[in-house]
């Protein structure tokens, strides 16, 4: 079980840091995503690390603003998300894979949290 936290509202510019936290699996097997969805549109990718953050990957969107991290010991991945704009506005989704032959894709994934929502304010 995938449970996130942390999102909520802020103004343009601002800082949040969402968590997600694996229970029930061996956490340090598993490649970890942050992806998003906005109404109306589809998940997209943010963010990936390895099983032992050695790699990590970032949609062109958020380069330089967010960063995805983990830490093993207590099954957890991290997204700090910096200078927000509007239109990171969505609900966040962490998902989990033991595959990374593409990382990006929602469809490599096979467990996947409940999402938080984050709001970004102009």
């Amino acid at each position: 079980q995938l449970v996130e936290s942390g999102g909520g509202m802020v103004q343009a510019g601002g800082s949040l840091r969402l968590s997600c936290a694996l229970s029930g699996r061996s956490f340090s097997r598993y490649a970890m995503g942050w992806f998003r969805q906005a109404p109306g549109k589809e998940r997209e990718f943010v963010a990936a690390t390895t099983w032992n953050g050695g790699s990590t990957y970032y949609a062109d969107s958020v380069k330089g603003r967010f960063t995805i991290s983990r830490d093993n010991a207590k099954n957890t991945v991290y997204l700090q998300m910096n200078s927000l704009r509007p239109e990171d506005t969505a609900v966040y989704y962490c998902a989990c894979t033991a595959y990374t032959t593409n990382i990006y894709s929602p469809l490599t994934y096979t467990y996947w949290g409940q999402g938080t929502q984050v709001t970004v304010s102009s």
